[in-house]
């Protein structure tokens, strides 16, 4: 039995290529939905959806950053950006009663789809906003590869289980 219970967030950073900081931001992960096939038919009663493994729908991430600043200009650039979602979680052992930092890394491949360039008031963020499309995602916890999701090669790891490696070995891959 686990004896230990996530809390949240401490604090996080955004870097582009694992050490340009781009600045504070509050961002919001994309979903994972799988695509379904819907079965149907004699013998069935009714609709029943098929999660297709490997097939995702697109992934879209925002990233809302406090004001509009060159570094956000930055990403907005034409072009695959290398971003890294650093966080720090606490977790706490309810047995021992200890109180643990775990580093949590987001890895990811992006395309920026579009922005805003928020809202100007006098002593207030802007709230600037960028939307990208995730083409790669990654998961690290405490420095282990947990979770990967890359369409374009095929690879979907969950828990550390390649649920397309048969994929790409029945197609010769």
């Amino acid at each position: 039995m686990d004896n230990t219970f996530e809390v949240g967030t401490i604090d996080f950073r955004v870097y582009e290529d694992a050490n340009n900081y781009l600045g504070m931001a509050s961002v919001k992960l994309p979903d994972r939905n799988q695509k379904v096939i819907t079965l149907n038919g004699a013998g069935i009663g009714g609709d029943v959806e098929v999660p297709v493994n490997g097939n995702y729908d697109a992934m879209t991430m925002d990233m809302v950053f406090q004001n509009y600043s060159q570094k956000v200009a930055t990403l907005r650039e034409h072009r695959r950006h290398n971003i890294e979602l650093r966080t720090a979680d606490q977790v706490e052992d309810k047995l021992k009663g200890e109180i643990v930092t775990v580093p949590v890394k987001h890895v990811m491949i992006v395309v920026p789809k579009s922005a805003s360039g928020g809202e100007i008031k006098t002593a207030s963020q802007a709230n600037t906003t960028v939307t990208v499309s995730v083409r790669y995602w990654a998961t690290y916890i405490n420095g282990e590869k947990v979770d990967e999701l890359d369409p374009l090669n095929r690879i979907d790891i969950i828990n550390g289980t390649d649920y397309d490696a048969p994929v790409r070995a029945a197609l010769g891959l």
